[in-house]
């Protein structure tokens, strides 16, 4: 699989881990719900991390947001880089259950609205990204013909 197919297939996961949260939060299964939110995030980052690595396409085997953003020298603002740092942390904390059931009690309406709300602006985000990348290949192929 070239680094184009394994962006486009990240991609299409986390537009399909979109759905499955989505489906989450109106079911009110708030932890699963922001799990999914962190796991689609990561997905979007691996799209990235393909695109800009076209010789070595696979992303670094890890669940931190920040670290694969670190490793890609993704350029974020502080705000950026505090959305992944929080994000991250609910792959840990709806997974395992020593930590599930604090996250449980922590996971109201209110507060997982609000973490959808941080999750939808990281999508935006690195959807904007990968779009203008897509439009520079574009462009890029069309110039080598």
């Amino acid at each position: 699989m070239n680094n184009i197919d394994l962006m486009n297939y990240w991609i299409q996961s986390s537009d399909n881990d979109y759905d499955v949260m989505m489906d989450l939060k109106e079911k009110k299964r708030n932890t699963y719900c922001l799990f999914f939110g962190q796991l689609l995030i990561e997905k979007l980052l691996k799209a990235y991390y393909a695109k800009i690595n076209k010789n070595a396409p696979h992303a670094p085997k890890s669940h931190d947001l920040d670290y694969l953003a670190e490793k890609m020298n993704l350029e974020t603002t502080e705000h950026q880089k505090i959305l992944l740092e929080t994000i991250s942390h609910f792959n840990i904390e709806a997974r395992y259950d020593d930590y599930k059931m604090e996250f449980a009690k922590k996971c109201t309406d209110e507060y997982t609205s609000k973490q959808l709300e941080n999750i939808e602006e990281v999508r935006t985000w690195l959807k904007t990204l990968l779009m203008e990348e897509k439009k520079e290949e574009t462009t890029e192929s069309s110039t080598q013909k």
